[in-house]
């Protein structure tokens, strides 16, 4: 599976008239991606990353924009807000996929399925319902230059998207898309795995930061999350010596 390339981007000025000096015209800064890792409801969090990030770079979330957070509704408007505006990319995720999967259902297995959804809880079934037909329209993976992201990984039988991959992943990926930048699997730290896996989920919905990461530069941009929700498992780093 070879990954498509990007369209390339120029902008050209326009001109204003004879008599202006070319060297008044600034060329504006190379656009960069900033791939934002599991938001789960973390409203404040995401409201102070952003400013962090320049006006004219392209913003992908990787998943998982919902559930878990204290304000859920309100992370799924401010990045549809983006996504309508051209400034960003929101990516399917497990707890999107499963939200669809549960409002597809009908009867008693749709309130089992939802039964347990953050999501459904909070916006309830009208606008729950209202929501559908945006997500199921959001894509599993971003290709750039040299990298893509996705929110998981890759099945490595197949080489499609996979909303839950981890360990298969990390252990048979061989390089053949460059970076992979994924969330998914919630550490303390962005966690570099060798062939070119980066882990960006640093956990912010579990007293964690919400990261952002740029694949052109490797820069880190962080913002801490709210204090641990109730229940949240201690993060640990990933075991030294991990087969990958």
């Amino acid at each position: 599976m070879a990954p498509p390339q990007p369209s390339a981007q120029r902008s050209t000025p326009g001109s204003h008239g004879v008599g202006v000096s070319a060297d008044r015209w600034q060329s504006p800064p190379p656009r960069r991606h900033w791939v934002i890792g599991d938001v789960h409801g973390c409203i404040d969090s995401l409201r102070r990353l952003l400013p962090q990030l320049p006006d004219h770079d392209r913003l992908v979330f990787c998943g998982d924009v919902i559930n878990r957070g204290p304000a859920i509704e309100a992370c799924m408007e401010l990045v549809w807000s983006l996504v309508v505006s051209g400034r960003a990319v929101w990516l399917m995720g497990n707890h999107e996929q499963a939200l669809i999967d549960g409002l597809r259902l009908t009867s008693w297995q749709a309130l089992q399925s939802l039964a347990g959804c953050d999501t459904y809880r909070q916006l309830g079934d009208r606008r729950a319902r209202a929501w559908q037909e945006r997500l199921e329209r959001l894509p599993l993976a971003y290709w750039g230059r040299g990298w893509v992201a996705t929110h998981a990984g890759f099945d490595p039988l197949t080489w499609q998207p996979d909303l839950t991959v981890r360990m298969a992943f990390w252990q048979r990926y061989d390089g053949r898309f460059g970076e992979v930048i994924v969330g998914h699997t919630p550490g303390p730290e962005v966690r570099h795995l060798p062939r070119g896996i980066v882990l960006i989920d640093t956990a912010a919905c579990y007293g964690g930061q919400l990261t952002a990461y740029c694949p052109e530069t490797g820069e880190v941009r962080q913002v801490n999350g709210p204090a641990a929700l109730p229940g949240a498992l201690p993060l640990h780093p990933l075991a030294p010596g991990l087969p990958v």
